[in-house]
C-alpha cells in the first residue's frame, strides 16, 4: 500500500491548487451567492484538462483534486461529474457510451450527477417499462422520487440506481425528468429529481470496459457497489479539504490575533483544540486515500469507503466546529470565510448520511463478510 501521489498525480493537484486560490475568493464566493455554480472557475478547470485527467491518475488522483476544491469551498461540479459521470462510464460503460458520453464531460459541456439516497442508499426509483416496451429502443422508463441530488440544477446527465441496484443514465432534459430546486446548506446547486416514466439508458452491460487506473476490467465490485464506494471516497476527500481550509484560516487567525499582550496560539487551550482538529483532518485524509488506492488497484474498497466515510462525517463535523469556534465572535459572521467552511462541513457530513448511519451498515458489511469466510473455512 503506496499512497506517494504519482508525478502526474502532483502535477494535476498543483494545478488545480492554482486555479482555485485564483479564482475562488472570498470575494467571488460572496458576489456569487448561496445558489449559483462558478461558471468561470468551471470553464478553467476544463480547459486546463483536469476534469479529464481522472480517467488517468485515477480516484487517488481525483481526491488530491477534491482537497484543493475543499480549501477554497470553491462552487464546482467537480465531485459530481466525476464520482458519478466520468469513472463510472469509463470502468462500467459500454464502448459507445465512452465514446458518446466521455469527450463532452472531460470538456465540461456536460455535468453528470448520481440520485443516490442520503446515505448512498438506492432511491425509491422502480422500473416502469422495460427496454423496449413503450421505451425507446434500447431504454427502459423509470418512475419515483429522489429529494436530494447534488448539482442537479446544473446537470444534464443524471446516473440513477434503481430499488434493484441497477445502474441507468437519464438526461435531464427529456421528457419525464423533472428538476426542482433545493436550498440545502452549502451551496451545491442542488434539486429536488422527479422521474414520471421518464426513459433511462442501462449503465454498461459487461461489455468494453476501459483500461487505466480510472476504470478497467478487473474492478472486482458491482457497478452499483463500485459507483457508492467511489462517491464515497470522492466526498470524503472534498471533505478532507474542507477541513484543512478551516484549520489554516484557524491557525492563521489565532497566530495574529493577540489578547492581553500575546497572540491567542499561545494558550494552551486553543492549541489542544487545533492540535485535535489536525489529527482528524489526518485521519480523514488517510482512510480515503487508502479507500481510493483500493479501488484503483482493483481492490474491495466497500468497508474502506465507509470508513472513510465515517470519519468524514464525524470528525470532518467537529473539525469545522473547532475552526469556528477558534475564530470567537468572527466566527459567528455569517459573512466571514470559515463560516463558507462550517456550512460546507456539516452539509458533506450530512449527504454521506451521518456517523451512526455509516457505522450501523460498515457493522453489517464487516459482519457479513466475516460470516462468508466461516462458511468457505468449513467447506
Amino acid at each position: 500500500m503506496d499512497f506517494t501521489p504519482t508525478q502526474e498525480q502532483r502535477a494535476a493537484s498543483g494545478l488545480a491548487a492554482e486555479i482555485c486560490a485564483d479564482l475562488s475568493t472570498p470575494e467571488r464566493l460572496a458576489a456569487l451567492g448561496p445558489a449559483a455554480a462558478d461558471t468561470e472557475l468551471w470553464k478553467a478547470l476544463c480547459a486546463a484538462g483536469l476534469p479529464g485527467a481522472v480517467e488517468d491518475i485515477g480516484l487517488l488522483g481525483l481526491v488530491l483534486l477534491l482537497e484543493e476544491q475543499g480549501r477554497t469551498t470553491a462552487q464546482v461540479p467537480l465531485v459530481a461529474t466525476c464520482a458519478f459521470g466520468l469513472l463510472p462510464l469509463a470502468a462500467h460503460g459500454t464502448a459507445d457510451q465512452r465514446e458518446r458520453l466521455l469527450p463532452g464531460l472531460r470538456e465540461g459541456t456536460e455535468v453528470a450527477t448520481g440520485a443516490f439516497g442520503r446515505g448512498g442508499g438506492p432511491p425509491g426509483v422502480r422500473e416502469t417499462a422495460p427496454p423496449g416496451a413503450g421505451a425507446p429502443a434500447g431504454r427502459a422508463r423509470l418512475t419515483g422520487t429522489v429529494p436530494l441530488v447534488p448539482w442537479l440544477c446544473e446537470a444534464t446527465l443524471v446516473l440513477v440506481p434503481d430499488a434493484g441496484r441497477r445502474l441507468w443514465l437519464v438526461r435531464a432534459g427529456d421528457p419525464g425528468v423533472g428538476v426542482e430546486p433545493v436550498a440545502t446548506t452549502a451551496p451545491w446547486s442542488a434539486g429536488r429529481l422527479t422521474l414520471d416514466a421518464a426513459p433511462a439508458e442501462p449503465l454498461g452491460g459487461g461489455a468494453g470496459r476501459s483500461g487505466g487506473p480510472g476504470g478497467e476490467a478487473r474492478m472486482s465490485s458491482p457497478p452499483y457497489d463500485d459507483v457508492l464506494a467511489t462517491a464515497r471516497t470522492a466526498f470524503a476527500g472534498l471533505q478532507a479539504g474542507v477541513c484543512a481550509g478551516t484549520l489554516a484560516r484557524a491557525v492563521r487567525y489565532t497566530s495574529e490575533r493577540q489578547q492581553f499582550g500575546r497572540p491567542l496560539s499561545a494558550n494552551q487551550g486553543v492549541l489542544l483544540r487545533a492540535a485535535d482538529a489536525h489529527m482528524d483532518t489526518e485521519a480523514i485524509r488517510v482512510t480515503t486515500y487508502e479507500a481510493a488506492w483500493r479501488r484503483d488497484a482493483g481492490l474491495d474498497a466497500a468497508p474502506h469507503a465507509l470508513t472513510a466515510a465515517w470519519w468524514a462525517a464525524e470528525a470532518g463535523t467537529r473539525v469545522v466546529h473547532t475552526g469556528q469556534h477558534l475564530h470567537g465572535g468572527i466566527g459567528a459572521d455569517v459573512e466571514h470565510p470559515v463560516h463558507r467552511h462550517f456550512l460546507w462541513g456539516r452539509q458533506l457530513a450530512a449527504y454521506l448520511g451521518g456517523g451512526a448511519q455509516l457505522l450501523d451498515e460498515l457493522g453489517r458489511l464487516l459482519a457479513r463478510d466475516e460470516s462468508a469466510n466461516e462458511k468457505e473455512a468449513t467447506v
